[in-house]
C-alpha cells in the first residue's frame, strides 16, 4: 500500500509540473490554437470559450485534474484529435523498440559477465567504457554508417519489418549493456568469493556450473535495481532515436509536438513516461523477493 501511494505521489507531481511547464512555455496558447488560420476577434472569443481559458488557473488545474483521472488527456493543438488516440495509434512501434533494445542490452550483458567474471580483459573493458560513454545517437548514426550506408544490410529508415528494428535496438541496448554487464560481472565475482562457492566447488561442480547455477542468482539483485534506470534511458534514447532512424511512435511525436508547443501532447507523454517507471519500480519490489527468498522472510 505504501508503495501504491507512493506511485501515485510520483504521477501528481508529473501532472503537477507537466500543467506547470504549460502555464510557463512562451507564447500565447490561443496564438498556437489559431495557427496559420483565419485570425478575428470571435474566433479567438470562440477558442478561449472552447478551451476554457477564461476561467482561474486553479480551476482550470483542477479541471485538468479530474479530466486526468478519468482518463482523458485532452485534445492536440496542431492535430486537433484526443492525445489518447494519437498516443495510442504510436505506442506499438516505441514498445517494439525499447523491448528489442531491452532484449539486446541484457542478453549482451549477461555473456559479457559470464564470459569476463573472474579474469582481466581490457578488450571487454574497453568496450564497456565505450559503449557507457557514447551517446546513443552517435551509436546510431556509426551503426548506420557501417552497416546500411557502406554494407547495405539493414535498411537506413523507416519501419520495415525485423530488419529495421536491428540497428536501432543496438544503439538503444549497447550503452544499456556497457553498464549492466560491469555491474554484473562485479556481483558474479563477489559471489564467488562467497562460502557458498567455495562449497559448491567442494562437492564437484566445475566453475561454470558454479557461476551459472549459483552465483548468477546472487549477482542479480543490483543488476535488477538498474531497472529502472535503463527503463528511463530507453524512454529518453527512444525520442532521439526514433528520429534518427525515421521511425514511427512515441519519439516522433514528443519531438513534433515540442517544435510545434503542442503542450497537451508534450504533458501525456511526461505523465505515460511517469506511470511507466512507477510500474516498473512497483514491479521490481515484487522481483526481489523472487530472486532473494531472505527478503520474504524479512
Amino acid at each position: 500500500m505504501r508503495r501504491i501511494a507512493t506511485g501515485l505521489a510520483v504521477l501528481w507531481v508529473a501532472a503537477t509540473s507537466s500543467y506547470v511547464a504549460l502555464l510557463l512555455a512562451p507564447g500565447d496558447t490561443v496564438d498556437i490554437l489559431v495557427g496559420d488560420g483565419l485570425d478575428t476577434p470571435q474566433i479567438r472569443a470562440q477558442i478561449v470559450a472552447e478551451w476554457g481559458l477564461d476561467r482561474p488557473e486553479i480551476v482550470q488545474y483542477l479541471s485538468y485534474l479530474g479530466r486526468l483521472v478519468r482518463g482523458d488527456l485532452g485534445r492536440s493543438y496542431q492535430l486537433q484529435r484526443g492525445v489518447g488516440e494519437i498516443l495510442s495509434s504510436q505506442i506499438w512501434p516505441t514498445v517494439q523498440l525499447t523491448l528489442a533494445a531491452a532484449a539486446a542490452g541484457v542478453l549482451l550483458a549477461v555473456v559479457l559477465a559470464l564470459v569476463t567474471a573472474g579474469r582481466r580483459s581490457w578488450l571487454a573493458q574497453s568496450a564497456e567504457l565505450v559503449s557507457v560513454s557514447v551517446p546513443p545517437f552517435v551509436i546510431g548514426m556509426l551503426l548506420l554508417s557501417v552497416f546500411s550506408f557502406t554494407l547495405g544490410w539493414f535498411p537506413v529508415s523507416g519501419d520495415r519489418g525485423v530488419a529495421s528494428l536491428v540497428l536501432p535496438a543496438l544503439a538503444l541496448g549497447l550503452p544499456i549493456a556497457g553498464v549492466l554487464g560491469q555491474v554484473l560481472r562485479q556481483g558474479l565475482e563477489r559471489a564467488l568469493e562467497q562460502p557458498f562457492a567455495l562449497t559448491a566447488r567442494s562437492r564437484g561442480l566445475s566453475e561454470r556450473a558454479v557461476v551459472a547455477r549459483h552465483a548468477l542468482r546472487h549477482a542479480l539483485l543490483p543488476a535488477v535495481t538498474l531497472t529502472g534506470w535503463f527503463a528511463g534511458t530507453l524512454l529518453g534514447g527512444a525520442v532521439i532515436t526514433e528520429a534518427l532512424f525515421g521511425r514511427p511512435g512515441l519519439g516522433q511525436v514528443a519531438m513534433n509536438a515540442v517544435t510545434g508547443r503542442d503542450m497537451p501532447v508534450v504533458m501525456a507523454v511526461v505523465i505515460l513516461s511517469a506511470a511507466v517507471y512507477v510500474g516498473i519500480s512497483t514491479l521490481l519490489d515484487l522481483v526481489y523477493r523472487v530472486i532473494d527468498p531472505r527478503l520474504r522472510s524479512a
